[in-house]
């Protein structure tokens, strides 16, 4: 019945993460062992306390402040000068653009946002259709959870108790690939439709948007800068590209007014807490599943099925596709974790490292696969185009996806090469 009860929850439109403590409720009640309700609130406070967490908000606020102070359009500008004037040039430019916000925003749906309001509509005035225009945005949220910083890396730190600044590190190489897989796949549309052929700025302009979009490229350099040398914590970094991202908008470019901080701080803390309400349900959820000895069964199912961690990892993709469709990122990675985790390092002797990047990036994909897709209804209210039009249009970029986890799967020096 506990199944049953998590299923009607969940396809009833319940939000998730009260999906995640009513199903633990109702297990401790159905099970008999009611002083297992003694420890519920301490189960849930206890998912939540860790220092690492605190990037979270502090990395949501980097993103609102960049995008109310301007930094978004001078990093659009900047991108101009590197791939501005090939064929499809604005599309290279919306993907360059990504790159450079997954480097400082760290979550897919918010990048998603605001760059769905900054990209589609100068896509569509140069002849671009809308759904491939939003579907090359939505793709570019696929690189959040990889490209440095990341949520999902954060939580996947405190909850395989690695540290968060190594998860960092090991999505450089994994995020570059992607990158240039989507660049390919841009490459070959462009040929295909024949997309219109862009510009490069003069040289004037070109010194303008250069120097106009310095101070804005410092903030992802600060923040991963600041990791690889060991000067600031993942967390740290976040406070460092919020003031950043602060005093940039308001003395630099003059944008931000600090009359537009109260609804910054505002939207930053409602956001930052539906997450952290998710991770203490989730992390309830969790703590049922492992004393229901969850794992062990998983453990040894998986164990007649392979030996091969090749083949171990695939399994993992092809289960975290499906439960991605259903269940936000975030809920799925604590669930996930604490079952495949153990399999993973000591039946396999896989690096949590690749472990990690290989989990983020599948479950990051629901958010733009039928029948949930957040990202995809987020792209489809910012633009107009329907959720369906936009995952036909995002199908080549998703094979991508796929192609790049199965190197990750089969080579996983690509992640730790850098550690």
């Amino acid at each position: 019945m506990t199944l049953v009860v998590f299923l009607v929850l969940l396809f009833t439109a319940v939000p998730i993460a009260l999906v995640l403590a009513l199903t633990a409720i109702w297990y401790i009640g159905s099970s008999g062992s009611t002083v297992l309700f003694a420890s519920y609130p301490q189960q849930l406070f206890g998912a939540i306390e860790s220092y690492g967490l605190l990037a979270i908000p502090l990395f949501m606020l980097a993103g609102e402040l960049m995008n109310e102070g301007g930094l978004t359009k001078r990093l659009i500008n900047l991108a101009r000068i590197l791939v501005g004037g090939f064929r499809g040039g604005l599309a290279y430019i919306n993907l360059v653009a990504n790159m450079m916000m997954a480097a400082i925003m760290g979550s897919a749906a918010s990048q998603i946002a605001i760059m769905s309001r900054a990209m589609v509509p100068a896509m569509e005035k140069e002849g671009y259709d809308k759904p491939f225009s939003a579907a090359i945005t939505a793709a570019g949220g696929l690189l959040s959870p990889i490209i440095p910083p990341s949520m999902l890396f954060v939580l996947f730190g405190v909850l395989a108790q690695v540290p968060i600044a190594e998860m960092f590190i090991a999505g450089i190489i994994p995020g570059l690939i992607m990158s240039l897989l989507f660049f390919l796949v841009i490459s070959l549309m462009g040929l295909v439709h024949q997309y219109p052929k862009g510009d490069w700025p003069d040289r004037k302009q070109a010194l303008e948007y250069l120097l106009m979009g310095l101070p804005a490229g410092l903030i992802p350099v600060l923040i991963i800068g600041g990791i690889l040398t060991g000067l600031a914590t993942p967390t740290e970094s976040a406070a460092l590209a919020s003031l950043g991202a602060l005093l940039i908008g308001k003395f630099v470019y003059k944008d931000l007014q600090f009359s537009h901080l109260f609804g910054i701080l505002q939207r930053t803390a409602i956001n930052s807490g539906m997450v952290i309400l998710l991770i203490a349900a989730a992390g309830v959820f969790g703590w049922v599943i492992v004393f229901e000895e969850i794992p062990q069964g998983a453990a040894a199912w998986i164990a007649e099925q392979t030996s091969d961690p090749f083949v171990f990892l695939l399994m993992v993709v092809g289960i975290l596709l499906l439960v991605g469709m259903v269940l936000d990122g975030i809920a799925a990675l604590i669930l996930v974790v604490p079952i495949l985790l153990p399999i993973a390092q000591l039946q396999f002797g896989i690096s949590p490292y690749q472990f990690g990047v290989v989990v983020c990036l599948t479950l990051v994909m629901g958010l733009l696969t039928p029948p949930v897709g957040a990202g995809l209804f987020i792209a489809s209210s910012m633009t107009g185009a329907s959720p369906l039009s936009i995952f036909r249009a995002l199908l080549p970029f998703l094979l991508a996806t796929l192609v790049t986890l199965v190197l990750l799967s089969w080579k996983g020096s690509l992640v730790t090469m850098l550690l």
